[in-house]
């Protein structure tokens, strides 16, 4: 999803390719998975969850995103693959059942991601129509935006690139036009500590948020056609956690700031636009508008471009059908198309509300087990083990304040959870016992994982 021609970068037969991915298009990949649905769908959550304290719900879940950011860049330099986290996974833990769990669980991930993704872009998009017929353009618009985008993916991966450069851009000059605006107009005492929710309430109202984070890890994927990568993969990591973080700080504070927070939680999914009322007015909400769907289509883009990937490496060794390691024009297409349809389904049939909390829980389990592959790899990525063991607490300590919210708020949504993680076991166990297939991965000097997906 490079600007030129985001790609495998690698042939059949192993040779380069000149499509490499640089710095610019590196960051521009983990900035568009990151701001997508998350910060436009479930801001007036947090800001439920957090109060006056929102800002600073944003940095403690920025902060479990950076240390893992780490993990991820001393993994992927040292072994680069288009599997990124499945390939680290593997590599650190053996080829057992618990591995090939996990690794089906960031699959489901994504799916549940991009499902978030789709239905916050019709949410937003339904608002030009009129309100009676909002109901159908919400799903013709989620439906449509899957469509079209794993479209422009199978059509041309150099299309893809440039439109999401273009995206990216645009969406981030609007949010930067609503802080720089919005800052004038901030009270506050609508941002004291007296306004702050409850320090562990505040903790999982960010948690909660963790969502809008997640796509840092899409990083990983481009690792086998990053130009100099010793240097592109950490300072691209590093680069786009960290500008991320700032922006939702800010954005945060201006929301806060210039709405009262019993009014941004009325918004609910609105609450961008609707802070943007009071100093921009209807010019704003539209505005606002336009940028979350912007930003959603973004993070589909970025999304199905790592998902595809994975499910390919997956199959390569041995944890998906075969059939996933076909290509169409040198791009792993079945694997796309089938995880387009499975966001289909969800985004069109389930309640995503539920869902974005346990996509969260789902990321900071999956981000533990990087941090502590990282610990158990030390020695060859030449990595401070202190920083992963720090990483893999932080996760499952984010990770216990959000069940404990979702326990104490909600605990009908703890199913969501159950069926991730158990669906993940069964797929990989039944699928063991019925194929016979292996998993097979051989691990090239380079640090690629390689298989034949044996049977």
């Amino acid at each position: 999803m490079s600007g030129d021609g985001g790609g495998s970068g690698r042939d059949d037969s192993g040779g380069s390719s000149s499509d490499e991915v640089g710095f610019l298009e590196a960051t521009s990949i983990g900035v568009g998975g990151m701001v997508g649905g998350g910060i436009f769908a479930v801001l007036g959550l947090a800001v439920q969850l957090a109060g006056g304290g929102t800002p600073v719900a944003f940095a403690l879940a920025g902060a479990v995103a950076l240390v893992t950011a780490y993990a991820y860049s001393r993994l992927s330099v040292s072994f680069p693959s288009q599997g990124g986290t499945v390939s680290f996974l593997n590599r650190a833990f053996g080829e057992g059942t618990l591995t090939g769990s996990l690794n089906v669980l960031l699959w489901l991930s994504y799916i549940v991601m991009l499902s978030l993704y789709a239905f916050a872009f019709g949410s937003y998009g339904a608002t030009f129509f009129p309100k009676g017929s909002q109901g159908f353009w919400k799903h013709v618009l989620i439906s449509g935006a899957i469509v079209v985008i794993a479209g422009l993916n199978l059509l041309s991966a150099k299309v893809v690139g440039e439109v999401e450069d273009w995206i990216v851009g645009i969406k981030l000059t609007i949010l930067l036009f609503f802080v720089a605006v919005g800052i004038w107009g901030i009270q506050g005492a609508r941002l004291a500590p007296s306004a702050w929710k409850p320090p562990f309430q505040l903790a999982a109202g960010g948690m909660i948020i963790f969502l809008a984070y997640e796509g840092f890890e899409l990083i990983a994927n481009t690792a086998g056609d990053a130009k100099d990568p010793e240097k592109t993969l950490p300072r691209a990591f590093f680069t786009s956690v960290g500008f991320v973080i700032a922006l939702y700080v800010a954005v945060a504070i201006v929301t806060v700031g210039n709405l009262p927070v019993d009014k941004i939680v009325q918004a609910k999914d609105f609450a961008l636009a609707a802070a943007a009322r009071p100093f921009l007015g209807q010019f704003g909400f539209t505005l606002i508008a336009v940028a979350a769907m912007l930003s959603t289509a973004s993070a589909i883009n970025a999304t199905l471009y790592g998902s595809a990937r994975l499910s390919y490496i997956m199959a390569k060794d041995g944890e998906l059908p075969a059939v996933l390691e076909k290509k169409i024009w040198q791009e792993p297409a079945e694997g796309l198309l089938i995880t387009a349809a499975a966001a289909l389904l969800v985004s069109n049939l389930l309640d995503l509300s539920a869902i974005s909390t346990m996509g969260s829980a789902g990321f900071l389990l999956l981000f533990a087990g990087v941090n502590v592959a990282n610990v158990r790899l030390a020695d060859q990525t030449d990595s401070r083990a202190w920083v992963g063991v720090v990483g893999a607490a932080a996760c499952l300590a984010a990770l216990a304040a959000l069940l404990w919210q979702t326990v104490r708020t909600d605990p009908s949504r703890l199913w969501v959870l159950v069926l991730l993680l158990g669906l993940s076991v069964v797929v990989e166990v039944i699928y063991r016992a019925v194929t016979g297939r292996t998993i097979r991965v051989s691990l090239s000097p380079s640090g690629g994982a390689t298989s034949d997906g044996g049977s």
